[in-house]
């Protein structure tokens, strides 16, 4: 296992065994309804590449879910392994998958944001949104997502390695802040926290503490790996679109746009800081490095959904469909080989996306 642990993870093994043309990455994996597929596929191409040592990886919503997946395969096994449970766990959750009904009703929930409009369904969820919450509904507050996840991830194993950064983030109902789980506090409750729709589930309760969604404040964090990683870039898996010509219309369109923006708002937050503090390190206001009163410069890369992903839409989302999960992995792994040909050698050098043009105010 040592072995095998050392030729995947960072650390002073693989440093030894590593090839001098590989590099170390950081993976950010952003949450998306059932468009989290197309991040499996990313992630089945980015481990097909013995080029990267995945260095640490953080996610929120269907992201912490890849994640937790992604790290619990490469503990487990190595990149094999982490292929496996990665398509094992979206086999299950699709419509040709075995879970029991009951968990299966729970997934297409966590995978969807808005029913379909004009349908039977989204009639009763709007009534049912209308007088009721889900502390009405489900009084026995039961969540069959927890058991689902403690069945594909060993959390004990996921903690106990320490050669790979794994970071949660979910919202503080009480302080409106995002808390970050970092690997030692990971369980299956962090994921559900990470993944709760407050108006589909009750808040998750760590501690005495609520949590709601991450996507709210933390779509996915990115400050964490400046003190935890030796790598200085970040690939992001950005599904959520973050342009749309067309002006909504529609309820659900309407509603689909507003959490598309809402969902990519923190992350453009974070672009911003991060371009502010580059800016000053290229300036010499400020120090380079990792010692105390030093900075990180970030480099940023990114791989979207965004070429294919305006053409979907909230009723999209709610697919649990097996061949519509197969049709975006093979759309991830396509973005990913197209990434790592067109910027492998900008890795550990330069960012590949312009921060200040994607994080800028439009001034009138």
């Amino acid at each position: 296992m040592k072995n095998l642990l050392a030729s995947l993870l960072p650390g002073r093994a693989a440093d030894a065994a590593a090839p001098q043309t590989t590099k170390r990455i950081n993976l950010a994996l952003q949450g998306g309804g059932a468009h989290g597929a197309f991040t499996w596929g990313v992630l089945e191409h980015l481990l097909s590449n013995q080029r990267l040592v995945i260095e640490g990886v953080s996610g929120t919503s269907a992201g912490a879910v890849n994640a937790v997946m992604l790290a619990d395969g490469l503990v487990r096994g190595g990149r094999d392994e982490a292929q496996k449970r990665l398509a094992d766990f979206w086999r299950a959750v699709s419509s040709t998958g075995n879970l029991p009904s009951l968990q299966r009703a729970v997934m297409e929930r966590l995978l969807s944001f808005t029913p379909l409009e004009g349908t039977p369904v989204q009639a009763w969820f709007d009534a049912v949104s209308r007088y009721f919450s889900p502390y009405d509904v489900n009084p026995l507050n039961l969540n069959p997502l927890k058991d689902l996840i403690e069945r594909f991830v060993d959390f004990e194993a996921l903690r106990a390695c320490p050669d790979l950064q794994i970071f949660i983030s979910a919202t503080n109902v009480q302080t409106g802040r995002v808390r970050v789980f970092s690997r030692d506090k990971i369980t299956a409750d962090a994921v559900m926290a990470s993944a709760c729709l407050p108006l589909l589930f009750r808040a998750v309760e760590i501690d005495g503490v609520p949590y709601w969604d991450g996507g709210y404040l933390g779509n996915p964090v990115i400050f964490p790996f400046f003190g935890t990683t030796k790598t200085e870039d970040v690939l992001v898996v950005q599904i959520n679109p973050l342009v749309r010509l067309a002006t909504p219309t529609s309820a659900s369109e309407i509603m689909n746009r507003i959490n598309e923006i809402t969902f990519n708002s923190s992350l453009i937050a974070e672009y911003r800081a991060i371009a502010f503090v580059a800016r000053l390190i290229d300036q010499g206001r400020l120090p380079r490095g990792t010692r105390p009163g030093e900075y990180r410069r970030i480099n940023v890369h990114r791989i979207l959904l965004d070429r294919f992903g305006t053409h979907f839409d909230a009723f999209s989302k709610l697919s649990t469909d097996y061949d519509f999960f197969e049709m975006l992995r093979v759309s991830g792994r396509r973005a990913a080989r197209r990434f790592l040909d067109a910027h492998f050698d900008d890795i550990g050098v330069k960012s590949t996306v312009d921060l200040r043009a994607e994080a800028q105010a439009e001034w009138a």
